[in-house]
């Protein structure tokens, strides 16, 4: 067999680690470095889709903030309007009462002048005071039509 002397096995690991051997070292160490690359770019690209989500969710919030404040206002003005609604009714219904009530007073007087001028004597100056229906008023003088046939 071969001796191996100390310059044989110096040569054969300078050659290891200077030439071949040395790439080895390298392709592993590359390998790792692309795996923790790829590890890196994974974590950034999943951070890069939480922050969009987080932008979603927060301008979603902000249009649901929005509507619910309009829906808000909506049944402010609603409501409102009811009140207005409402007090219009109850003015209404006084209103029409009071037509009523006037409609009643006004009959009631028509049926009194009725019957106070089927009693009454167009002639002031009579103290028997007939009926008015057998008595036909005298016409005032300026009430007589001119004879118009010639």
């Amino acid at each position: 067999m071969m001796e191996l002397s100390i310059d044989t096995l110096i040569n054969i690991a300078s050659l290891l680690l200077g030439g071949g051997g040395g790439a080895f070292f390298v392709w592993r160490w590359q390998q790792k470095k692309a795996k923790a690359e790829a590890q890196q770019a994974e974590v950034d690209m999943a951070q890069k889709v939480q922050d969009t989500y987080q932008e979603m969710l927060k301008d979603k919030e902000e249009q649901v903030a929005g509507k619910n404040r309009i829906i808000a206002e909506l049944c402010e003005d609603r409501d409102h309007f009811r009140k207005d609604r409402n007090e219009l009714r109850e003015r209404m219904e006084k209103y029409e009462e009071e037509i009523r009530e006037l409609k009643v007073t006004v009959d009631k007087n028509g049926r009194q002048i009725e019957s106070l001028q089927r009693s009454i004597c167009f002639n002031y100056s009579c103290k028997k005071r007939q009926l008015a229906e057998h008595i036909q008023p005298k016409p005032e003088p300026n009430e007589i039509e001119p004879n118009n046939e010639v």
